[in-house]
């Protein structure tokens, strides 16, 4: 007797998606709520192709809608045509370390051939609009968000933020998955207990946190990009990045921005940032790293953010 494969149903990125692996991080939908799926995710033996494709000792193999990454001591995954991803286990992985890349890499590289931008950073929903906030790894991104959350706001998506653009061309950020990562450090400043959550898999101080109360689900127009970043100062500095200063911003945040010009994207990327530093606020932000500056920041921003709104109706009332 033949055993039926149990199919896994989630909606994440707007994407409609079947997957052969439970992705508990997702948010699951019955499959009656789609006749077809965006995404499917399937587990099958790529060994033999990777053999084929691959040069020896590489992790990637990258062509125009065709991207292959081996994971030592997780997988072989295969990322096609933005409408599917191969899953090749190695032995003696586990599905935490399978879903680690899955839901990072795999899907910033699928959302990249569906010619929408994957942006590395948190995004959250200030009055109807859509603020993203970017930069380097230890910036603060997580943590500033979460901030956030706590003064009743809402976040849109955590570590990959998806833009596209609507029929009007207007940039869209669209909604991923209920769920922050933040390190102990920033829990301890909160005042969260830690041993209610499960720390990310090989990351023993960095955990996934919940955001169901407090997760917007549909997409929401883009306003403005903060970049974040940190220096040995006493006060909060912040700065309007100006136009031709914006491109470099947007590669440089681009979620594995290594593989655009591989896979054929780079008119497109620079086409969908023109879109971006046209329409879009930009930006850069620096904190002290010498004290603990977050509900400073979230204060700035928002007279900031108030600041504009009031120019932009000043504006407005003058055309009219």
């Amino acid at each position: 007797m033949f055993e039926i494969p149990k199919i896994h149903s989630y909606k994440a990125f707007g994407l409609n998606i079947l997957s052969d692996f439970p992705l508990p991080e997702l948010i699951p939908v019955s499959r009656k709520n789609f006749d077809e799926a965006d995404l499917t995710i399937i587990e099958t033996n790529l060994s033999s192709l990777w053999s084929k494709l691959a040069e020896p000792d590489a992790y990637y193999y990258i062509k125009k809608k065709l991207c292959m990454i081996k994971v030592p001591g997780a997988a072989i995954y295969m990322i096609e045509d933005g409408r599917a991803i191969s899953v090749s286990p190695i032995e003696g992985s586990n599905n935490n370390q399978i879903r680690l890349y899955l839901l990072g890499t795999c899907l910033g590289v699928l959302l990249m051939q569906r010619k929408i931008m994957p942006i590395h950073g948190s995004c959250i929903v200030i009055n109807g609009k859509a603020y993203a906030i970017v930069g380097d790894s230890g910036a603060g991104k997580s943590t500033l968000a979460s901030a956030f959350l706590s003064r009743g706001f809402h976040l849109l998506t955590d570590d990959i933020m998806a833009v596209t653009l609507s029929e009007d061309n207007i940039p869209l950020a669209i909604p991923s998955y209920p769920q922050q990562k933040l390190w102990q450090e920033s829990l301890d400043r909160f005042g969260i207990e830690s041993d209610q959550f499960k720390p990310i898999y090989n990351r023993e101080t960095k955990f996934n946190i919940p955001v169901n109360d407090h997760f917007v689900d549909r997409s929401i127009p883009l306003a403005g990009i903060f970049v974040l970043s940190k220096a040995n100062q006493n006060d909060i500095e912040i700065v309007s990045i100006q136009k031709l200063a914006r491109f470099p911003v947007l590669f440089h945040n681009t979620y594995r921005n290594f593989m655009i010009n591989r896979s054929g994207l780079m008119d497109w990327h620079f086409a969908f940032s023109a879109n971006l530093a046209n329409n879009l606020d930009f930006y850069r932000i620096i904190r002290p790293v010498s004290r603990f500056t977050v509900n400073e920041l979230v204060d700035n921003i928002l007279s900031l953010i108030a600041k504009d709104r009031n120019v932009n109706n000043e504006k407005a009332a003058t055309i009219y």
